[in-house]
């Protein structure tokens, strides 16, 4: 049958998504007559314009994502209809020759936190969580994530705060090792999201496309590491194998992933405790304002 194309545009790309890169590496998509471009957003484009626009089916965001527009009181919006992630997939990386981690150690350190809403705001949570008191982190902004790395490796800060592979990469390179991973601090969250136009919804696309994704959730649960890390190697050229292996046992040790698609209620709770404890929002947002259950 003819292929299909779906425009699926992201927020960040790591393997800590392998949900949804699994459904386009591992060819699960294909398997539903569907093919995918893949794309980062574009950082000067306003996501839901490119949804009015019709350049996007789906995107992968969270249902923080959601909030903001809704403090404002903007209606109409894409809605969030499937998991990706019910764990923080942030790790924290220190200096190779660190003395063993406690978490204390990061009060007067200097921690290049990603400063984007959700993670800045669910590591403060998790800090709060080990009683580390965040008036005495020094939290640098160093820019993406990519410059994050960048500005580690050349020796800035004492400790980093990013999604895998990076750090499984940087501790495969000799520059640092990875000391604690965010996943074991926070409980279950509606972490990351797939979010698309309730008419999308509702085509044969939509339904194609939620068939492969739940076999691709299957696949990197119950897959070997070094298969999954396999087939998604074409999406993250220049990190090592080892090092894509490495993050993607590390989620699934953790239980990033889950095979129902459901973004519960309570992980909905959970995320929205996180950002009034960070003092992102000041008021809760309700479930079915955000959420559908397909």
């Amino acid at each position: 049958m003819p292929t299909e194309q779906l425009r699926v545009m992201v927020y960040r790309h790591s393997v800590f998504y392998s949900p949804l890169i699994a459904t386009i590496a591992a060819g699960f998509l294909g398997q539903e007559g569907l093919e995918a471009v893949y794309f980062q957003k574009p950082p000067e484009r306003n996501l839901y314009d490119m949804f009015r626009q019709g350049e996007v089916d789906i995107m992968q965001a969270a249902v923080s994502t959601s909030w903001d527009p809704l403090s404002r009181g903007v209606r109409d919006l894409p809605v969030h209809f499937a998991q990706i992630n019910q764990r923080d997939g942030f790790f924290l990386t220190a200096r190779p020759d660190s003395k063993p981690f406690e978490w204390k150690h990061l009060e007067g350190a200097i921690l290049l936190a990603d400063h984007a809403q959700q993670p800045f705001a669910m590591l403060k949570y998790g800090l709060h969580l080990k009683d580390v008191d965040l008036t005495k982190v020094r939290f640098v902004n160093a820019g993406s994530p990519d410059a994050m790395e960048r500005a580690f490796r050349a020796g800035e800060g004492d400790f980093v705060h990013l999604q895998g592979p990076a750090p499984q990469q940087v501790t495969k390179d000799g520059v640092g090792v990875i000391v604690a991973a965010m996943g074991d601090v926070i409980p279950p969250v509606a972490f990351s999201s797939l979010m698309a136009l309730p008419a999308f919804l509702e085509t044969e696309r939509s339904r194609a496309f939620m068939r492969a994704y739940r076999r691709a959730i299957r696949f990197v649960i119950e897959s070997p590491a070094r298969q999954i890390a396999s087939a998604e190697a074409s999406f993250f050229p220049g990190v090592s194998l080892d090092a894509l292996a490495a993050a993607i046992a590390r989620y699934q040790q953790l239980g990033t992933w889950r095979p129902d698609t459901t973004i519960t209620r309570e992980q909905y709770e959970m995320a929205m405790d996180v950002f009034l404890f960070a003092g992102v929002f000041k008021h809760r947002y309700s479930y079915e304002e955000v959420v559908v259950r397909i």
